[in-house]
């Protein structure tokens, strides 16, 4: 958290627009940079794979090497596409094949490598919301770090997986005022534009002023709204504004008006708003932290992240520790799963 602080202070004090969005404005005919640590692999031949899948597969005591390099140097475009050789060559599904032969956090790495970003959130979802108990931080981290379309293809491929809607699940296990921020997000009708309105800033900044601070009993619906709405470069105008016009700011405003699960979920869409890259960084910083891994995090952030934006992250993550990301999975992991998760870091 103090990290977060210290970012919006710097974004309080600085009143020209935020670097990413001149950025975008300068490079608009430049091609998009990459930042994933995977990459398609240019001498690609599924049905090569495929065979080399199949005799590390049913190579006694399993070759788990091989099935790394295979698998972390391909796209997941092309993992599918490994898919389909494989099950035209040996009539099995290499997802049930893999899931037969391997165990624990190392398989769990490796049936997500296969899924498709839509079918791998939709797993995770699934599973936060399976059994007794919800996981509210995965809803949370995935919902409000998914682009309207990305939210869109998961609502679709939860009904064809499931049988079920995405909204009638979060309903049925949710409730309250987290219960509507996460309706909210499901809309998927999120401004995406990088165009700043100064006036709706200022609008929005007194309006969460007046629903919190200066308010007996906080209005959660108006939190909701703004979070949930405006675009990421909007926000931070917002931000900017709400510090100039409180004596608190923002995150302090957050922790002193709401609690429990809406004051994670209405956090995690300041933090990422701020910085997505840092609010993955702190998210993969404290499932290592203390006594015990969250294994869950670290795999569904490194495979979900590894085509996206994984580079930033690792970037953030020396920059807010100290200290590289790998060091510390070296630290708190071991074995395959370990061997797995750096290959997905690429190379130190």
């Amino acid at each position: 958290m103090p990290f977060f602080k210290d970012l919006l202070k710097k974004i309080i004090d600085d009143d020209s627009d935020d670097e990413e969005s001149q950025t975008k404005k300068h490079s608009k005919a430049q091609v998009k940079p990459y930042y994933g640590t995977i990459t398609p692999d240019p001498n690609f031949n599924a049905a090569r794979d495929a065979a080399a899948l199949q005799k590390a597969i049913e190579t006694k005591g399993v070759d788990e090497q091989t099935i790394v390099e295979i698998l972390v140097k391909k796209s997941n475009e092309q993992r599918q596409q490994i898919k389909s050789a494989y099950e035209q060559s040996t009539g099995k599904p290499l997802e049930e094949t893999l899931k037969a032969a391997l165990k624990s956090e190392f398989e769990d790495v490796v049936l997500g490598l296969l899924m498709t970003p839509a079918q791998y959130d939709a797993h995770e979802i699934r599973m936060s919301m399976k059994g007794l108990g919800t996981n509210e931080s995965v809803l949370c981290e995935i919902l409000s770090t998914r682009s309207n379309k990305e939210i869109t293809e998961l609502k679709k491929t939860f009904k064809e997986a499931y049988n079920e809607d995405l909204e009638e699940d979060i309903k049925c296990d949710t409730s309250g005022d987290f219960r509507d921020a996460l309706l909210a997000l499901c809309k998927a009708d999120r401004c995406e534009d990088e165009e700043i309105d100064d006036g709706v800033a200022k609008s929005d900044a007194k309006a969460l002023l007046e629903a919190g601070e200066k308010k007996r009993g906080t209005v959660c619906s108006v939190f909701i709204d703004v979070l949930t709405s405006r675009s990421s470069p909007q926000l931070r105008k917002v931000f900017r504004y709400y510090g100039k016009y409180s004596t608190k700011g923002l995150v302090e405003a957050l922790d002193d008006e709401l609690t429990g699960d809406t004051e994670d979920c209405l956090m995690t869409l300041v933090k990422t708003a701020w910085n997505t890259p840092a609010y993955f960084a702190e998210r993969l910083q404290q499932a290592m932290k203390g006594f015990g891994t969250n294994c869950g995090t670290l795999t569904r952030i490194l495979v979900s992240r590894s085509e996206v934006d994984l580079l930033k992250i690792l970037h953030e993550y020396r920059r807010m520790y100290n200290r590289t990301l790998q060091e510390d999975l070296l630290a708190e992991t071991k074995g395959d799963y370990e061997t797995i998760l750096l290959a997905l870091c690429g190379k130190k």
